[in-house]
């Protein structure tokens, strides 16, 4: 039995980074996801496909990662929670779309691109921090410290995504995607909802520089939620005389 869908909450499991992301997906109640193939991304929809048939979800390999990411943004048009995958090289196929994407806004299902880096290339072709896709389309970006984080900023960024009706990007890298960790498990949603697409709405970036001014303003919204976050934490002395400050992996 695959371990993601284990419906046992506060239960801790042994999970591959890729893995606790896919569970996050699942506690969210994610019901479209859809990615390209490629370290250190691969085993997100690969557990995620494992489990689709029972839980009811539709779970796709597309033909390359900008229609991944384009099928995933047509859900959550229809008002399902979607998440699309892939790792740093795809976001690059991706970033056409992306870069209108921020700008029309998401559907009322909660959408979340999640882009597994490879630094020092173990996997890639290449080196990228795909960190910089997010501030370039004005973005909100989580990325988890651990696997514990992983599971819940996934969970989180749907949320987040329904919040500010707009795209959320979660960073792994490899030293999270394919290393494992003991997570706990959160309640499995009982109940999906029905795909419909709402007519009234017009899901094309028309009047760019008003919605580029719109974004901004989101990205304010965003600064007070993240500020609010469970993700803010401090380990040290009550009045410490030097504070770093640290985020992701390199924590």
């Amino acid at each position: 039995m695959s371990i993601i869908k284990k419906n046992a909450p506060g239960s801790s499991e042994l999970l591959m980074g890729n893995e606790a992301i896919a569970r996050g997906a699942l506690e969210a109640g994610v019901q479209f996801a859809a990615a390209y193939p490629g370290n250190p991304s691969s085993e997100i929809i690969g557990s995620l496909a494992q489990v689709a048939e029972e839980l009811g979800i539709y779970v796709e390999w597309s033909v390359n990662e900008k229609v991944a990411l384009e099928a995933a943004a047509a859900a959550s048009f229809a008002g399902l929670r979607a998440l699309s995958a892939m790792k740093q090289n795809g976001v690059n196929v991706a970033s056409d779309f992306i870069l209108n994407l921020n700008l029309s806004g998401v559907g009322s299902g909660g959408l979340v691109l999640v882009s597994a880096d490879d630094p020092a290339a173990h996997s890639s072709t290449n080196e990228e921090d795909s960190r910089f896709i997010a501030k370039l389309g004005d973005l909100p970006l989580l990325e988890p410290a651990n696997f514990q984080e992983a599971k819940d900023m996934t969970k989180w960024a749907f949320e987040l995504s329904e919040a500010i009706n707009s795209l959320v990007v979660i960073r792994s890298v490899s030293r999270i995607s394919h290393a494992r960790g003991n997570v706990i498990l959160g309640e499995l949603p009982p109940e999906r909802k029905k795909a419909k697409y709402d007519t009234s709405k017009i899901f094309i970036p028309v009047a760019a520089h008003l919605r580029h001014l719109s974004l901004h303003l989101k990205l304010a919204k965003v600064r007070e939620m993240y500020e609010n976050s469970p993700f803010n934490w401090f380990v040290g002395p009550e009045k410490p005389e030097l504070l770093l400050i640290a985020s992701g992996s390199g924590w």
